[in-house]
């Protein structure tokens, strides 16, 4: 129990001796109207600022109860900038006895960890290389110009115009990898630099919201692949992903959908309509319910160009129908990239690890080449991302060799793929839980 003190939102009396607390007591404070979360064994209650934290009340509300102090460090670049704002929120620290890990999470791999991100600061592999992200951003550019170039030189003709589409969904996926990198602050040492430039590349480039992006992407890399969690494995009820979820599934009775078909499926309502349908209309949802004018203003911005661009060509109705094709084009793209490091890895409920035995039973890599690089912004190096977000991902391969020696030492599994096993294992993955849902279901 917490001994003496002030247990409010923040102690104010720095004179009173710090009031210490048991992990017992902590984790009974994980509920949405009562957040306390450990940072260094400091102790902060966190139940009223959450609602007003940047990246959303729920990826911070997923460490209620915990040690957050590697996510916490993993996600904010400037950290006496964000310190300013745990002072009013401190309210004691870990009972000198009580372990720095909750939950019996293994300590020792965890100082391990810290200073392997402390090597990789020493190597300066924090620090973005701005001509970099200067050429992705050209290179995007000069693929939106040369797809305006096809259609007005060359004519509306099926040809031109499938060509056209090819170059503009290419952009949008290269621009999607590119305001990934501005989103985890992985660019400019100043957040306020990789959030303005965030805001003009996911908005004006892509018509999309920052603030959706924010708030549903850093949830993922909380707590990747965990249920009721990371928002990626909220499938709707039209899939059933991992070995625990299709047992549920199975022993319920529940069928949304012939899940042992899941695999068959994917393919019509999985690629094809991520992006046009579900992230479309989520997006401007998002926009509109929580007031988000600003994100509103970049992405009518990118649709005003893209039909001030396209209805000359196509008319009005032509124009929606080929932006809706470029839609379906990159979803396509997206899916399989994004799927490919996460859906093929454990997918449970939450198991409470350290944040690097999490971070790679959620996560494989894919093969390094230029090609590889390119094709998935560097999300080949997916279990160097998650351990280090704000790493700029030039310098991925660089910290990957220290990353394997942790994993060695600890006998943690560092997956590894070439690219085209890494995508079939999609298919299998999603066979192989339609399968587990049919034996529930039709015997327990």
């Amino acid at each position: 129990m917490g001994k003496g003190g002030n247990q409010g939102e923040g102690a104010t009396d720095r004179e009173v001796p710090m009031p210490t607390f048991s992990w017992e007591e902590i984790q009974k404070h994980n509920l949405r109207t009562d957040r306390w979360l450990v940072i260094d064994r400091k102790v902060y209650n966190i139940t009223k600022w959450s609602s007003r934290h940047p990246g959303g009340q729920r990826v911070i509300g997923h460490y209620a109860g915990e040690d957050a102090t590697d996510a916490f460090h993993a996600f904010h670049r400037d950290l006496n900038f964000v310190s300013k704002f745990l002072k009013p929120l401190l309210i004691g620290e870990l009972a000198p006895e009580e372990p720095s890990q909750d939950r019996g999470k293994n300590s020792q791999i965890t100082e391990d960890f810290r200073a392997l991100r402390k090597t990789a600061e020493d190597m300066n592999l924090f620090k973005s290389n701005h001509l970099f992200f200067l050429l992705l951003l050209a290179h995007v550019i000069a693929m939106e110009s040369i797809a305006w170039f096809t259609v007005s030189y060359f004519g509306n003709g099926w040809i031109p115009t499938v060509i056209t589409a090819c170059v503009l969904a290419t952009s949008q996926v290269q621009a999607g990898w590119l305001q990934h990198d501005y989103g985890h602050l992985s660019v400019y040492k100043k957040s306020m630099w990789n959030h303005l430039v965030h805001k003009f590349v996911i908005g004006h480039l892509k018509g999309a919201s920052a603030n959706w992006w924010n708030h549903r992407h850093f949830q993922h890399h909380a707590k990747p692949n965990i249920f009721y969690k990371d928002p990626d494995v909220n499938m709707l009820h039209v899939f059933v992903l991992g070995e625990w979820q299709p047992i549920e599934y199975g022993k319920k009775k529940l069928k949304y959908l012939p899940y042992n078909h899941q695999h068959e499926y994917f393919f019509l309502i999985g690629p094809p309509l991520l992006i046009p349908t579900y992230f479309q209309y989520q997006i401007i949802k998002t926009m509109i319910v929580r007031k988000d004018w600003v994100d509103l203003v970049w992405a009518i911005s990118y649709y005003a160009r893209f039909f001030i661009t396209y209805v000359p060509f196509y008319g009005i109705l032509g124009a929606i129908l080929f932006l809706n094709f470029v839609r379906f084009l990159e979803s396509h793209w997206f899916v399989w990239v994004t799927q490919m490091n996460h859906i093929a890895m454990e997918i449970d409920r939450e198991p409470y690890r350290d944040w690097f035995s999490s971070q790679l039973s959620a996560t494989c890599n894919v093969e390094q080449s230029f090609f590889n690089d390119w094709f998935s912004g560097h999300l080949n190096f997916q279990i160097e991302h998650h351990l280090f977000p704000t790493m700029p991902r030039h310098n991925f391969h660089k910290v990957a060799p220290l990353v394997k020696s942790l994993c060695t030492k600890y006998g943690i599994e560092y997956q590894e793929k070439p690219l085209l096993r890494a995508l079939l294992d999609i298919i299998k993955s999603l066979k192989k839980s339609g399968e587990l849902w049919l034996d529930a279901y039709l015997h327990k």
